[in-house]
């Protein structure tokens, strides 16, 4: 008896362990990013990846646990992080380290009206009533200037509070370690939830609404839990990035955030916890990187999205997950994938001509002069440089369509 016991209870005090795990790495990276990645540039572009990675796991709380599909989450954002500025420039003592929990706050507070609306209706009827929230909430700071700043904003500064141990966070390194500290903090809590009954009820109002009230629970109560605690930690993204930015606009809770925000979780897959994560990444560096290259960068991220609906809907945390089984059997598929890739670069290198081509034709139109594509002075008004693209093109899908077969055969048999 005593030898079974011990075999029973070994893997319960296992599974603790092996779930701390992800988390003590999670913070050994955060405290090594910065040397990976010097300069102001590279700790400028690692605080908005967790700002993003906050803002990503809150939305994913509605969409991906609660099956609910926001078209205003940004506003929550928004309006934690108005209140967060406000409480900085208030200067009534409160740490600086604190003010993400004004934000979440004001996310708290904005989310439980919005939802108490929202969450008595699913599906289609529920995108369309946040859609409407998002509006309203939009409409309302235009026609408070007094209270939201207008176009312009509010403004502060991030090192006129009191200093915490010597640290006043003006420094953007010190910002860096901040804002990890509490992505890293917000993460673990927003895993915890889906650990919770709430959590699990979540799950379950999402797959079967039904049977969920026949067994005594009311759905739209558990939507508007879910609904409330994402807007909340949302706050504490909007307060995050107050103190990052030093200023809070109305574009904060605008329809390109909520759909930056729709891009990071359904790029990264909403199927799993950490998919959204991966997503706010991705999506933070092309938006960083393309945005310093190209005008067209929104085209490619909404490229893209369109691509992992179509045929990678798990996103890439989907696929990462569907060799993981595979094991050393990977191995098998890396020459059939390397010879799929010479024509999706081919075709990629085709709609990247087309599209930089298009933007310099429509900025010539407007009086603007033609700035060189890929370092060549090209007429985009002159029918050779279409051409070629549309042959790169054509000829980046032929070499897919007789690529693809081998590669698809060779995933059936490691499977």
């Amino acid at each position: 008896m005593s030898q079974v016991a011990v075999a029973v209870d070994r893997p319960r005090a296992a599974a603790p362990w092996r779930a701390t795990v992800p988390w003590v790495l999670a913070a050994v990276a955060i405290l090594m990013l910065p040397h990976l990645a010097p300069g102001g540039f590279g700790i400028s572009l690692l605080c908005r990846m967790g700002i993003a990675i906050v803002f990503a796991l809150s939305f994913n709380m509605v969409l991906g646990q609660g099956g609910m599909l926001d078209f205003g989450h940004a506003v929550f954002l928004g309006l934690g992080g108005y209140l967060a500025m406000h409480a900085l420039k208030a200067a009534f003592g409160l740490p600086l380290p604190l003010l993400p929990l004004v934000g979440a706050l004001g996310g708290l507070l904005a989310s439980i009206p919005a939802g108490w609306v929202a969450s008595r209706r699913s599906g289609t009827a529920f995108a369309m009533i946040t859609l409407g929230v998002a509006e309203l909430a939009i409409a309302t700071v235009h026609l408070f200037p007094s209270l939201f700043g207008g176009e312009e904003g509010i403004a502060g500064d991030r090192s006129s509070g009191p200093a915490l141990l010597g640290h006043d966070f003006g420094p953007q390194i010190e910002a860096y370690y901040l804002i990890a500290a509490w992505a890293w903090l917000a993460a673990l809590l927003m895993w915890l939830y889906t650990r919770t009954p709430l959590g699990r009820l979540a799950n379950a109002v999402r797959d079967n609404p039904e049977r969920v009230g026949f067994l005594g629970y009311d759905p739209a109560r558990i939507r508007l839990l879910v609904f409330a605690l994402s807007g909340l930690f949302a706050g504490v993204a909007g307060g995050l990035a107050a103190l990052n930015d030093e200023i809070v606009t109305a574009s904060a809770m605008s329809a390109d955030a909520s759909g930056a925000v729709l891009l990071m979780t359904f790029i990264g897959g909403i199927g799993t916890f950490w998919g959204p994560v991966l997503g706010a990444v991705v999506v933070t560096l092309l938006a960083v990187a393309l945005s310093t290259v190209t005008d067209a960068w929104q085209l490619y991220s909404g490229l893209i999205f369109v691509a992992m609906v179509l045929w990678a809907p798990g996103g890439l945390s989907g696929i990462i997950l569907a060799h993981v089984p595979l094991g050393a059997r990977v191995t098998r598929l890396i020459p059939r994938y390397a010879a799929v890739l010479p024509g999706l670069v081919l075709a990629l290198a085709g709609i990247v001509a087309m599209a930089e081509l298009a933007f310099r034709l429509q900025a010539m139109r407007n009086g603007a002069r033609a700035k060189p594509l890929f370092g060549l002075a090209l007429d985009p008004a002159a029918p050779l440089p279409w051409v070629v693209g549309a042959v790169l093109f054509i000829a980046g899908v032929w070499l897919v369509r007789r690529t693809f077969p081998a590669a698809r055969d060779a995933w059936q048999a490691a499977l």
